[in-house]
């Protein structure tokens, strides 16, 4: 389980699980619904009101959010 502090850690993780899996930027933008360019922007950890505010707000609780993959 990696512990995610910021957005720009998010997005590590999430360039790093669409890689091991052999996926594309484009495979994936396609296969979730997404732009290519959205899809970059959350892997290179583009900080949003949403997902920055989240995370501070969770930080502020003194909690972390946790990757996981299902069934393991």
């Amino acid at each position: 389980m990696d512990r995610v502090l910021d957005t720009r850690e998010l997005g590590m993780a999430i360039r790093k699980r669409r890689r091991e899996l052999g996926y594309t930027q484009a495979f994936l933008a396609s296969y979730a619904g997404v732009s290519t360019s959205f899809l970059s922007e959350l892997e290179n950890g583009k900080d949003t009101i949403q997902v920055g505010k989240m995370i501070e707000v969770l930080s502020l609780l003194g909690m972390d959010i946790c990757l996981s993959r299902r069934g393991e």
